[in-house]
């Protein structure tokens, strides 16, 4: 039923798997390293063609630089907004959809499948076809161009995967806890948040770096909210930077590493837990 594991592979498939690893990794980080050499390539590179040799002059210091440089583009700015858009939302999707998820775990209820069966069906919709309902709903509640429109729409759109994700994590927990948690005269708030909330830190964490990625990284929706420098958030940064008769591949790569390292940063630190949430209920006893 599961994969056999190489080493119980023969001597041939696990002299081509050796082979392969190195190969894929190669290929997967050759990009990479392309935009950290761009980031620190002199424009007379950029001119000459020189993508992918190293730098006839290193301009590291200078090209991350001019990328704050409030009178090329406010990425300062930018990338506040996106502190300012990623955090709540995060914080809010996974607090609600962690409610959400216990309720649809633990309470029996009339219409409970229907609901959760809605929750999961919001993950297909194709999110282009919400472009303009959304655009005009925000419009009548007078938000657009502005920083709460992005912190709504996020959490309301990341809550449905969110919801799906957690739900099944608690479905795994044993009952016992919940039920004994009770006859010492647990509230269900205090169930959920002494009970539940400390057994889902795993899968709350993996939870939180993948929205975390998914919000930092938005464009589209900025594109259809937001209008003004005031709430867009570092996605915009890299298009202000492109100059004006032609574009600065030097600069839009030294800000494609600054706008990439939140999310890295955020990954390498909840690590641990991010890989113990994707295995957590993998293994049954």
């Amino acid at each position: 039923m599961f994969p056999t594991p190489i080493k119980h592979r023969s001597p041939a498939l696990q002299i081509l798997y050796k082979m392969a690893v190195p190969l894929v990794l190669i290929l997967w980080l050759l990009p990479m390293a392309a935009i950290l050499l761009t980031s620190a390539r002199g424009n007379a590179d950029i001119i000459s063609g020189n993508y992918w040799g190293w730098p006839s002059e290193i301009k590291l210091f200078e090209n991350y630089g001019e990328v704050f440089n409030p009178e090329r583009s406010p990425m300062l700015l930018y990338f506040r907004n996106s502190l300012i858009i990623t955090i709540p939302s995060v914080v809010m999707a996974v607090f609600f959809s962690a409610m959400a998820g216990y309720a649809l775990a633990i309470h029996r209820f009339r219409g409970r499948i229907l609901l959760y069966a809605l929750f999961i069906a919001g993950n297909f919709v194709p999110f282009q076809i919400l472009m303009i309902p959304v655009r005009s709903m925000f419009a009548n509640l007078d938000l657009l161009d502005t920083l709460w429109a992005l912190v709504l729409f996020h959490t309301a759109f990341q809550i449905g995967f969110a919801t799906f994700f957690l739900r099944n994590f608690i479905v795994d927990l044993p009952y016992a806890l919940v039920e004994s948690a009770r006859m010492e005269g647990a509230t269900e708030w205090g169930v959920f948040i002494r009970v539940i909330l400390p057994l889902l830190r795993p899968a709350l964490a993996s939870l939180g770096v993948l929205l975390f990625t998914f919000v930092w990284n938005d464009f589209f929706w900025a594109l259809t909210l937001v209008q003004s420098d005031a709430a867009r958030p570092i996605t915009f940064g890299l298009q202000a930077l492109r100059g004006q008769w032609s574009i600065s591949w030097n600069l839009i790569a030294a800000g494609s590493v600054v706008a990439a390292l939140p999310s890295v940063i955020v990954f390498f630190v909840l690590q641990k837990q991010f890989i113990a949430g994707l295995s957590f209920g993998g293994v049954k006893e």
